[in-house]
C-alpha cells in the first residue's frame, strides 16, 4: 500500500533552487534509500515532506490525506516521525524524559515496554542524562523517541553518522523490523552504501536537487549506484 505520496515538490534558499520537481512514493511496509553526494537536498527534502521547511510548490500526501500547509507538529500527529541528522536530543533531559517528549501527538501517556525490548541500552539507562550517552545510544534515543509518536512513516536522515559499527548493525537490525513486523514506511537519507544498500526495498538517488535514478534495492549494484554516490 502506497502510504506516502510527493508530488512536484519545489524548495529554495535565499532564490537558489534546492528541490527540483521532486517527486516519490514510500510503501507500508518498506524502506526507500535516500543517497546522493553531500549538499544534493537530501535532509531539505526530509525537512520539507515534515513541514520544517513549507514548500514552494508540489504536495505530500500521507495516506491519501493532504498534508499542505500543516505544521511539523500536525505532520507528526498525522503519522510522520522524524529523526533528524544530529539526533537534537536534550542533553541535560533524562533517557526517560527525551522519550515523554513523544508523546506531544496525544497518541501515548506511557513509554511502550517494546521500545526497551528493541533498544535495551535505553532502559538500562533511563534515568541517565542524554548527553551523558555515546553517539550510538544517542541516535538509538533519537529513533526510540520518534516512535513514541506511534508514526506510520519514519523520515530518518544519517542515522549511521559517527556512530561505532557495532551500534550500527543494531539500527539496521531495528529499521528492518519496523519495515517488516510493524509496517512502517521507512525514509532513509544515507551515505554509508553499504548500510543503505543492505535495507533497501527501493531506492533514489539525487544531484542538485533532482532525483536522477530509481529502482529496487536488489538492483543497486547493478543499476551502478556505488559510483554515482561515490566522493
Amino acid at each position: 500500500m502506497t502510504l506516502l505520496e510527493v508530488q512536484g515538490l519545489t524548495q529554495a534558499y535565499g532564490g537558489s533552487r534546492i528541490l527540483r520537481d521532486v517527486s516519490l512514493t514510500a510503501q507500508a511496509g518498506k524502506v526507500v534509500v535516500l543517497l546522493g553526494r553531500n549538499g544534493v537536498g537530501k535532509s531539505t527534502l526530509l525537512r520539507t515532506i515534515m513541514g520544517i521547511h513549507p514548500a514552494l510548490g508540489g504536495s505530500v500526501r500521507l495516506g491519501g490525506r493532504s498534508l499542505d500547509g500543516l505544521s511539523p507538529q500536525r505532520r507528526a500527529a498525522a503519522g510522520i516521525g522524524y529523526v533528524p541528522q544530529g539526533r537534537e536530543i536534550f542533553p541535560r533531559l533524562t533517557v526517560e524524559e527525551n522519550l515523554r517528549l513523544g508523546f506531544a501527538t496525544g497518541r501515548l501517556d506511557t513509554i511502550p515496554a517494546e521500545l526497551y525490548e528493541l533498544f535495551p541500552v535505553l532502559g538500562e539507562m533511563r534515568r541517565r542524562r542524554g548527553g551523558d550517552l555515546s553517539g550510538g545510544q544517542q541516535q538509538q534515543l533519537a529513533i526510540a523517541r520518534a516512535l513514541c509518536t506511534q508514526p506510520t512513516l519514519l523520515l530518518l536522515d544519517e542515522p549511521t553518522e559517527g556512530i561505532q559499527p557495532s551500534v550500527i548493525k543494531d539500527i539496521g537490525r531495528v529499521i528492518r523490523r519496523l519495515a517488516d513486523v510493524q509496517g512502517l514506511a521507512v525514509v532513509l537519507v544515507e551515505q554509508y552504501y553499504d548500510f543503505a544498500a543492505e535495507l533497501a526495498d527501493a531506492y533514489l538517488v539525487m544531484e542538485r536537487g533532482e532525483i536522477v535514478a530509481r529502482g529496487e534495492g536488489v538492483r543497486m549494484e547493478a543499476d551502478g549506484v556505488r559510483a554515482m554516490v561515490a566522493v
